[in-house]
């Protein structure tokens, strides 16, 4: 499937026909998936894309969440971007939700499922700058717009980087440290816990982790806020020790992401 930028009159059909190209020899249930996808309103989203000079072409499929699909992009010049859109089914109205209303920077927006999603779009963009911000690596934000949200495209012509699941550590406890990095790191410098930290929402290319998905994330003053980090750790302990790692004990974990090390404390009294 390709978009292309037709006049504005031709606009609906355009757009129309390449999402049917789109579910040409698939299966009924991504054909679903793609419906849900692909509605009226997420047509025009694109369609603003493509006028703002944003993207120029919609491709193909790089991966499918709870919550949304995540296609390969490119911009004007040729270069490609991650375009990830949300659903809008009542299902992923359930999902999200919870992480909305319980966010203090999104105080007001509830009850309607239309405003939810585009609160939840919102708030991924948020939280990837405010990663990104802080230095920790994440695709680099472009814009968003109701329910799609465009970003850098981590990977090459052959395809998306790949889940930390699925690729072979040479150094697992060199990995296990640059991981447990998004956690502290996350909280003291972001100000953020991921919450649903694991080694399917980290790709790994040119050997480095790179943190995604990262819409669930809370301020760290979110009530729960600490049980959310309690969980990170146990899920990035989990797979490191599988994967035969040197891990640290999650009680000391939570100790330095709440309170700093000994050795900063040290640089402090000199």
């Amino acid at each position: 499937m390709v978009f292309g930028l037709p006049s504005y009159d031709e606009k609906f059909s355009y757009l129309e026909q390449r999402v049917d190209a789109l579910k040409t020899n698939r299966t009924g249930d991504e054909r679903q998936t793609d419906g849900e996808v692909f509605d009226r309103k997420t047509l025009m989203t694109l369609y603003d894309f493509m006028k703002g000079g944003f993207i120029d072409t919609v491709q193909y499929p790089i991966s499918t969440g709870k919550e949304g699909n995540v296609f390969f992009a490119t911009d004007p010049d040729g270069e490609p971007l991650a375009l990830k859109i949300f659903r809008t089914s009542t299902s992923t109205f359930k999902n999200v939700g919870r992480y909305i209303e319980g966010d203090p920077r999104f105080k007001g927006v509830g009850g309607n499922r239309w405003k939810l999603i585009y609160a939840w779009t919102n708030k991924e963009f948020k939280n990837l700058k405010r990663y990104a911000d802080a230095g920790l690596p994440v695709p680099e934000p472009v814009t968003f717009d109701k329910n799609c949200l465009l970003m850098e495209y981590i990977g090459d012509e052959s395809g998306p980087a790949p889940q930390l699941k699925d690729v072979a550590l040479d150094d697992p406890t060199e990995m296990y440290d640059e991981v447990l990095s998004f956690i502290i790191d996350g909280w003291r410098d972001a100000r953020l816990v991921h919450g649903d930290l694991s080694e399917y929402n980290v790709l790994v290319w040119d050997g480095q982790p790179i943190l995604i998905d990262c819409g669930q994330a809370m301020a760290n003053d979110f009530f729960n806020a600490k049980d959310l980090l309690a969980r990170d750790i146990a899920n990035v302990n989990r797979f490191f020790r599988n994967r035969g790692a040197d891990v640290i004990d999650p009680d000391k974990i939570m100790d330095e992401t709440l309170n700093g090390s000994d050795d900063e404390e040290e640089d402090e009294d000199v």
